[in-house]
């Protein structure tokens, strides 16, 4: 049964579905969850620039698939609530997760710990923010048509996240894993560098973890499910709204299981394609294609999931390497590309009114454990696959769910590896991102080590 809501709080929304997700305590424990769904659309009402590629040179024209947010309100039986918000964006800028919080605490008392925002990365979406701001070439009338959607968008994730608080039942949830074949490694080794391609041999991670809300008479009420690879099926030359692979399948699910919401989480592919890749109608496939997967998932024998449900997120540096000089961007200004020119023009506008470029940025990990069955952990950025590789095998994979693009996406986040070898991922997107430079060598260390402490503080 799906419950529709009007709203018709600050700004004149779209319809909000909602789903009831019932079901019943876990036998012979006592124990009880409560489970509420809420679905949103997101998709800008008018043209808007869209985020992702560089190489666009026009506005949106039209939608191709509608753009949703997406929560699932859990409570355990002590009472401890957290909600899980996903989104067919590019990724959440820090100063939109902030500004979500913090209304989020003040209308429904959600600790931050409690609240974990998850975006597809899908490249059909709206800019949000000024994250990329060196990637897009605005006037200030198109900026400010993002910092219009952006206040907009800020509130339907509130709106979103307080009704499916609104919708919590009793409910019973069920994990499993199954595995899509699509995604590919995309860093080929190329006259000692490392370029974008396809790399058959690379590591990848084809897990698809699946978190199943049941009602009272086992049928599905919600599905969380996740893949590590690039929302990136359709490239710049589509301009229509669209989710892609990961809004194909989450529309897929929902049509086959009557009054389901699907939420799609995107997993460490910050390395990693579809293949092949370019077509609507492959991005179809690649969502029929997981879609089928998660399904798969949920047909065979899942893990009861109990609680009690522990939350922590904890913010700590990651260093940067050592920022180039003030005469490199001064050079840059003279003989860069558009791009290297905008970095470089931004970097002297910081070095001007600071003195200096930040040597540190406030990375964020999140950990929400579900008793001893289930252990989730959120990382900020675009995270290569390195790190969930490292962290099934340190933690063990079987209990284990790592999302990458979770809270704040603000640049890609390389392993040791990765950034020794260089190329996009392991410092070339830096200036798209508008950060000073590539991340120290001690990354990778420093966030397995707090991910561990998390973890540790937990148990």
């Amino acid at each position: 049964m799906r419950l529709f809501i009007i709203l018709t709080a600050l700004i004149s929304f779209s319809l909000l579905t909602s789903a009831p997700a019932g079901s019943i305590a876990t036998e012979g424990t006592g124990r009880t969850w409560k489970a509420g769904l809420a679905e949103i659309s997101i998709t800008p009402e008018k043209s808007i620039w869209m985020a992702g590629y560089a190489l666009r040179q026009k506005a949106s024209e039209g939608v191709a698939l509608e753009l949703h947010a997406k929560a699932l309100a859990l409570e355990d039986r002590n009472g401890k609530r957290a909600v899980l918000i996903t989104a067919d964006l590019l990724g959440f800028p820090r100063e939109a997760r902030l500004r979500i919080a913090e209304q989020l605490a003040q209308r429904y008392h959600l600790a931050r710990d409690a609240v974990l925002l998850n975006a597809s990365h899908t490249h059909g979406g709206p800019v949000v923010g000024r994250t990329l701001a060196v990637a897009y070439d605005l006037n200030p009338e198109q900026w400010n048509a993002v910092d219009d959607y952006t206040r907009q968008l800020e509130a339907k994730i509130v709106v979103v996240a307080g009704a499916a608080l609104k919708d919590l039942a009793p409910a019973r949830l069920k994990f499993g894993r199954s595995s899509a074949s699509f995604a590919v490694n995309r860093r080929v080794p190329q006259n000692e560098r490392y370029v974008g391609g396809v790399n058959p041999a690379g590591p990848v991670d084809h897990d698809v973890p699946v978190l199943r809300i049941e009602r009272p008479d086992g049928s599905v009420a919600g599905v969380v499910f996740q893949y590590a690879c690039h929302n990136t099926t359709l490239g710049a030359d589509v301009c229509q709204f669209h989710g892609d692979y990961a809004g194909w399948a989450q529309q897929r699910l929902q049509n086959s299981h009557a009054g389901t919401i699907a939420l799609f989480m995107a997993g460490c592919g910050a390395d990693a394609n579809p293949y092949p890749r370019g077509t609507m109608d492959l991005a179809r496939q690649h969502g029929e294609a997981l879609a089928q997967s998660a399904e798969t998932a949920m047909q065979k024998p899942m893990r009861e999931v109990q609680g009690p449900l522990r939350v922590r997120y904890e913010e700590f540096p990651v260093a940067f390497a050592a920022p180039r000089s003030r005469e490199d961007f001064e050079q840059k200004l003279k003989t860069g590309t558009v791009y290297e020119q905008r970095h470089a023009r931004e970097m002297l506008r910081i070095l001007e009114r600071d003195g200096h470029l930040p040597d540190q940025y406030p990375y964020s990990a999140q950990v929400w454990k579900f008793g001893s069955d289930l252990t989730m952990i959120a990382l900020a950025g675009e995270v290569v696959v390195d790190y969930v590789l490292r962290l099934k095998q340190e933690l063990g994979a079987e209990k284990l769910w790592v999302a990458g693009y979770s809270n704040d996406v603000f640049a890609y986040i390389p392993s040791r590896r990765v950034l020794a070898e260089g190329g996009y991922e392991g410092g070339g997107a830096m200036i798209y991102y508008v950060q000073p430079g590539p991340f120290a060598p001690s990354i990778e260390e420093t966030i397995i080590g707090r991910v561990h402490a998390i973890i540790d503080g937990l148990r």
